[in-house]
């Protein structure tokens, strides 16, 4: 087995059940993220972050690891605009983002998180 890229399905995974987790223990900062124009916004929230647990979860498991790095994939292009949102109306989240420059690198380094769930969706063939 590569253990190089069971270490990193390990680490995306804890990172995304974390990140997952904050939508629920900081609500109040990943809404001041979303867009206007989204209805549900609270309900969106609340969605995303179980997406990610349950994605993050999903990388740990064998038969339901390439649905889950696929499911994370779809979520991370799904919360770009949030993202976008963000850096182009300079959108302060106390305690999180709170530098201009954080909010910019935000947006290649969802192309990274994206490219890390590709990247542990499988073991290589032996």
């Amino acid at each position: 087995m590569d253990k190089a890229r069971t270490a990193s399905r390990w680490l995306l995974a804890v990172v995304m059940v974390v990140a997952g987790a904050n939508h629920f223990l900081s609500t109040d900062s990943y809404m001041l993220m979303m867009p206007a124009m989204l209805p549900f916004k609270l309900q969106l929230l609340w969605l995303s972050g179980v997406l990610e647990i349950v994605g993050g979860l999903g990388l740990l498991h064998e038969r339901t690891r390439l649905y889950a790095a696929y499911g994370l994939i779809a979520l991370l292009l799904a919360v770009f605009p949030a993202n976008i949102n963000q850096a182009m109306n300079n959108i302060v989240v106390p305690g999180l983002i709170e530098e201009t420059w954080q909010m910019w690198a935000r947006l290649p380094a969802q192309a990274v998180f994206i490219g890390w769930a590709w990247w542990v969706r499988h073991d290589p063939v032996k």
